[in-house]
């Protein structure tokens, strides 16, 4: 008896000693694998590194998770509209339509904005008018938007945590928290971020693999030209491969506004009429151009600064010769300043897999 006792003992100290030392034993949670942004050459050797929030870097399965997110309708009220439905891969991430319509058929008053090169905005100011800090703020007002998707985050979150596959995604990507709007957000802003353009003709040019044809290189001339089309001040140079300073201007659409853009957010008056400048990369797939999509075509655009500029009270300093309403390209100038803006576009960035419908 007291043998059997003791041996029963001996297993009671047993688990004990077990169950402490499970108790003990760190758990181990697999990490998100680190993903380093492809940085081009035309880049690396002429600009700044890219903007990457320390609370969100870059990961296999954040990017995975984002780039899902982005093509998936579930964001929107009725599940039938997705960030891409504005935001189009063939047509450098916007809308051919002037005004995207959002789920009740409604359309907003701006044109979508191209998304490429989001992580070199510097001063991480977004929308045409500036009104969100970060791209992670940026991804969370179409989803609320009355004229956009039309939702609320209690319902997007609900949907997300009942889904077969998002917990599990979530929980890869950003392990053992729960899912919220802001780590939404955070995924689309990881795979927004890798939609990176730098392959046109031009950076071929740049890295010596191709030559500019006599026209495009006259229309370089006439864009980095302060008599002919002085366009480098708003929107860069070789040196500058981000072909914008994504600083507000008005340049001289119109005399009076109904949109007083960049005024509206800061509420002074000195601002009305200005707009982010958009990148002139990918303008062969952008159409409409313009805050507002009011020119169907690139001539259309040439021409504004030409001979249609507008004079108000906000216009910018750049535009020297608003007095004479542009400045009055010759007709073989606007050709050859159409070419090389041509020349900015990127094919392979429209039809990469990586930044397809999953």
């Amino acid at each position: 008896m007291l043998k059997s006792r003791l041996t029963y003992l001996c297993l009671f100290f047993v688990i004990i000693l077990q169950s402490c030392s499970d108790e003990n034993t760190p758990v181990y949670i697999p990490q998100p694998t680190p993903q380093a942004l492809e940085i081009p050459q035309v880049f690396a050797e002429n600009i700044l590194a890219p903007i990457i929030p320390a609370n969100n870097p870059q990961t296999v399965e954040g990017v995975s998770l984002g780039k899902k997110l982005f093509f998936d309708p579930i964001l929107s009220a009725n599940n039938t509209q997705a960030c891409a439905s504005c935001h189009k891969p063939e047509n450098a991430f916007t809308d051919i339509a002037q005004f995207s319509q959002g789920i009740d058929g409604i359309s907003g008053i701006r044109n979508s904005m191209p998304l490429f090169n989001l992580a070199w905005n510097y001063d991480q100011n977004f929308f045409w008018d500036g009104r969100v800090f970060s791209l992670e703020h940026q991804a969370l007002e179409p989803v609320t938007n009355p004229i956009e998707m039309h939702n609320t985050w209690e319902t997007v979150i609900s949907r997300l945590q009942e889904h077969t596959e998002y917990p599990s995604l979530f929980n890869a990507a950003f392990p053992q928290q729960p899912i919220t709007k802001e780590l939404v957000t955070r995924a689309i802003a990881q795979f927004e971020r890798t939609l990176i353009s730098a392959n046109s003709k031009f950076d071929k040019y740049l890295l010596g693999q191709a030559e500019l044809t006599p026209q495009e290189q006259n229309g370089l001339n006439v864009f980095m030209d302060e008599e002919r089309g002085d366009c480098f001040h708003c929107h860069g140079n070789p040196n500058n491969p981000l072909w914008t300073d994504n600083i507000f201007h008005n340049n001289g659409l119109d005399a009076t506004f109904s949109d007083n853009g960049l005024g509206d957010v800061t509420g002074d008056p000195a601002d009305n009429g200005k707009f982010r400048s958009p990148s002139l990369r990918n303008l062969a797939y952008s159409a409409p151009y313009m805050h507002d999509g009011r020119f169907a075509t690139l001539d259309e655009v040439i021409n504004h600064y030409s001979e249609g500029l507008q004079n108000s009270p906000t216009i910018d300093p750049l535009m020297k010769k608003v007095n004479q309403g542009g400045v009055q390209l010759s007709p073989q100038d606007k050709a050859d300043l159409k070419a090389f803006l041509l020349a900015l576009s990127d094919p392979s960035f429209i039809n990469n897999p990586a930044f397809s419908i999953p």
